[in-house]
């Protein structure tokens, strides 16, 4: 059965939290409604209804015009077994010594590579996302240049990916994976588990560091941090405040033209810029702690 969307543009949060608390009271009711902020710096927001019939076009103008939006564009959604889609779509991924793979490769991995398992069906930090792949490939030169760290915390960690990186090459080190979101944690405990890794890696749900576990294991020598701008620059004193002297933050999840801003607040939080790769429109920063 096919779905049907409705996206629109606008700007402003308040505008755009109105608007998608209106399109929840329609008739047909959405079967889901979305609300983001667009990371370009432009102060836009989007707002999308799903809907399993076609939607009432005529009050999605009325919304649009009353809440300063955009037209909203309205598509049919095929069916798509997006399992069997992002199977074929995401080859796999290497990035240093790491070599990220579905299950459906296992028989592509070679001799001598840290492979990693993350399965098909979950969407974030699979490796091929240009941030989830700068973070890897940062962890990997500072692995090459000798660091070895022996705490480490991977804040936001979605698949925990980055957590089992550190965690397969530091057998020693402690590794604590955290996410805002509990169905990231239990993903990350799922993969952790797949990945011959339990018990070397702790998954607990915080907003930051806000976590006893985490406050007893600081100071950190290595945080992981690959989310968003806003996210990032609201972080760095509290990364700057579990890091140990020296310590290293990579941080991703930004755009090459958000890299500035993000690397201005952690050199204001007490760090100095350690690194930086862009691949495509995403940047990837490594901070030390003075």
């Amino acid at each position: 059965m096919p779905t049907y969307s409705a996206l629109t543009t606008l700007p402003g949060e308040d505008a755009a939290e109105a608007l998608g608390d209106a399109l929840e009271r329609m008739d047909p009711a959405p079967e889901g409604v979305g609300v983001f902020e667009i990371e370009d710096d432009s102060g836009l927001w989007e707002v999308g209804a799903y809907f399993l019939e076609p939607p009432n076009e005529a009050l999605l103008e009325v919304f649009a015009l009353a809440f300063g939006a955009k037209p909203f564009a309205i598509s049919e959604v095929p069916e798509i077994d997006w399992v069997a889609h992002v199977r074929r779509e995401l080859a796999p991924v290497e990035a240093g010594r790491f070599f990220v793979y579905g299950s459906h490769d296992a028989d592509k991995v070679p001799e001598g590579r840290v492979a990693l398992q993350i399965e098909a069906t979950v969407a974030f930090g699979t490796g091929h996302h240009g941030t989830t792949l700068g973070c890897l490939r940062a962890f990997d030169r500072l692995y090459d240049a000798g660091v070895r760290p022996s705490n480490v915390a991977d804040i936001g960690c979605g698949t925990a990916v980055l957590a089992m990186a550190a965690a397969a090459v530091l057998p020693e080190a402690r590794v604590i994976a955290s996410d805002i979101d509990e169905v990231a944690v239990e993903v990350a405990r799922a993969n952790v588990a797949i990945n011959g890794l339990e018990g070397r890696i702790e998954c607990l749900e915080a907003p930051g560091f806000d976590h006893p576990t985490l406050a007893e294991a600081a100071p950190f020598d290595l945080v992981f941090a690959n989310i968003l701008k806003g996210p990032l620059i609201e972080l760095a004193p509290d990364v700057a405040r579990h890091l140990a002297s020296g310590g290293l933050a990579i941080l991703s999840g930004l755009l090459v033209v958000q890299a500035e801003a993000v690397t201005a607040a952690y050199l204001e939080a007490g760090h100095s810029l350690a690194g930086r790769e862009d691949i495509g429109e995403w940047s990837t920063l490594v901070m030390r702690r003075n």
